[in-house]
């Protein structure tokens, strides 16, 4: 009898995909998103039987079905809690939650933010492209005022989210902005996601050709991108422009652009970035100007702010460990009964 081992061959990306037909809106940036979602799963060097996708509901919720992975296409907003739950249950798995900004911001907004402070070992994708495009074309939490969709037809009077700001004030220990039509930024923050220990919030500017198209042109465009992108890396002065000519310092607490041709200021004037640095972080996410307003900032993009600290599995695990260690393994019927019963006779 032979006993050779056989090698297992090195996953690609084709191993990630489902044969099942890709339904999104023909140009739809979902298509990008999933190719290089498919793309850096082989690099992982993960079981495809050890990775989770869990979406909720809208247009990017269809992704399960296009993972060759375990997948759940669960309820309007719930992605979050059942992938805590499966996290918790299942730590050693790589569990990554697809939502929209309405599915993940308005229906489950609550659970999203409960999720990110209890730090569960999840990677959350956020595809915002400021619309609901699923039920055609209302406005959603991150839909500019004055927005004129069918559900708003004098134009919304809400104030939209900032869903950076908003996962850094629930105390998120990872969050970064790409955007559909960058794929090697995109891949590389996919990376930086899965590597983070505890709960990445990754937010996807993700265009909607159909309801909202070129929400984000003026940051996705070769014309208008250099001008009103930049790219935040460690370490790195904050600069940007065509000619790498323009840069952010910071005048107290304020970023303010200035030009690296004017004979006075040098990149060694700059803000330079520090992704655990939890102030400046705060600074940078509000760096969130309409940018049809003369004078705005350019808008960041990147690992804005990484921390460390203990997931909520791991301390859940420890706390039971603790617990079976002083109290044995317990008696369920004991459990069950209680110390308030009684027998009648």
């Amino acid at each position: 009898m032979s006993t050779a081992t056989v090698t297992p061959q090195p996953l690609t990306a084709k191993d990630f995909a489902t044969d099942q037909e890709v339904r999104w809106c023909p140009g739809c940036g979902d298509y990008s998103i999933l190719k290089q979602v498919q793309t850096i799963m082989p690099g992982l060097g993960i079981p495809k039987e050890n990775i989770v996708i869990v979406s909720g509901i809208g247009c990017s919720s269809r992704f399960p079905y296009y993972m060759n992975t375990y997948g759940m296409h669960s309820i309007h907003g719930r992605a979050t809690a059942i992938a805590s739950g499966l996290k918790a249950a299942r730590p050693e798995l790589s569990v990554w939650i697809v939502t929209g900004d309405g599915d993940g911001l308005s229906i489950g907004g609550n659970h999203t933010i409960h999720l990110l402070r209890r730090n569960f070992d999840v990677n959350v994708m956020l595809f915002n492209n400021q619309i609901y495009g699923l039920t055609k074309g209302q406005y959603s939490p991150t839909s500019e005022t004055n927005k004129v969709t069918k559900s708003t037809p004098f134009g919304s009077i809400d104030h939209p989210f900032n869903p950076l700001a908003l996962a850094l004030g629930a105390d998120a220990t990872f969050i970064a902005r790409s955007m559909d039509r960058d794929p090697k930024h995109l891949q590389e923050l996919l990376k930086r996601s899965h590597a983070h220990k505890g709960a990445s919030f990754l937010e996807i500017y993700q265009n909607c050709n159909i309801f909202n198209d070129g929400a984000f042109e003026i940051f996705t465009e070769k014309g208008s991108k250099p001008q009103e992108t930049i790219f935040v890396e460690q370490g790195q002065p904050l600069i940007f422009g065509a000619a790498k000519d323009k840069g952010i310092k910071l005048d107290g607490l304020r970023p303010v652009v200035v030009d690296l041709n004017d004979g006075v200021h040098t990149a060694a004037d700059l803000w330079i970035h520090d992704e655990h640095d939890f102030y400046k972080a705060q600074i940078l996410t509000r760096m969130f100007d309409d940018p049809r307003i003369e004078g705005h900032l350019p808008r960041p993009f990147g690992v804005f702010y990484q921390a460390f600290r203990p997931t909520y599995e791991d301390i859940m695990g420890a706390q039971l460990e603790e617990a079976f260690a002083k109290r044995g393994n317990g008696d369920l019927d004991k459990l069950l009964a209680g110390n308030e019963t009684w027998t009648i006779k």
